[in-house]
């Protein structure tokens, strides 16, 4: 079977091919592109609460009962996060990691390391945390979730 002359030419032809092949890869391309800036969003979120629990944990390890100046300075270190208010612990405990007592309500009383001076430290424990919202709702994923950061350190 012998087609027309006209009807072979336009088979032959390809003029919108490539904005059919646009149209297929646009979609794909915005949702990589939206995809990973809201997954580096989150991870940036995510490093500016860690970063102010290390900042309020460092301050509480010099001020180890100075809650609010603890809560202050890890809200002060995340400028660019709206932190829930952070929760802080503090106590003593034996430079070896035994006997907690939360607040130093009660000095303990430590065995190992007895010849090297004081064993009794202070462990300060600063947790914040954020809800996260997603530039764009993606169905299967929550469009907000909550973030947190722990910082733990151990001062004199």
């Amino acid at each position: 079977m012998k087609f027309p002359a006209r009807l072979r030419i336009l088979c032959k032809a390809n003029h919108g091919a490539s904005l059919v092949e646009l149209a297929f890869v646009i979609p794909i391309l915005l949702l990589l592109v939206f995809g990973a800036a809201d997954f580096g969003r989150a991870y940036y979120e995510n490093l500016e609460l860690v970063n102010a629990a290390h900042a309020g944990a460092e301050y509480g390890s010099q001020h180890p009962s100075d809650t609010a100046g603890i809560t202050t300075a890890a809200q002060q270190s995340a400028p660019n996060v709206s932190l829930n208010t952070p929760t802080v612990t503090y106590g003593c405990e034996c430079s070896d990691g035994s006997s907690y007592f939360q607040n130093c309500s009660t000095t303990p009383s430590c065995t190992a390391n007895a010849a090297r001076g004081s064993n009794v430290v202070h462990r300060v424990k600063v947790t914040t945390s954020a809800v996260y919202t997603t530039l764009v709702p993606w169905g299967v994923i929550p469009s907000s979730f909550n973030l947190s950061g722990t910082a733990t350190i151990r001062g004199n």
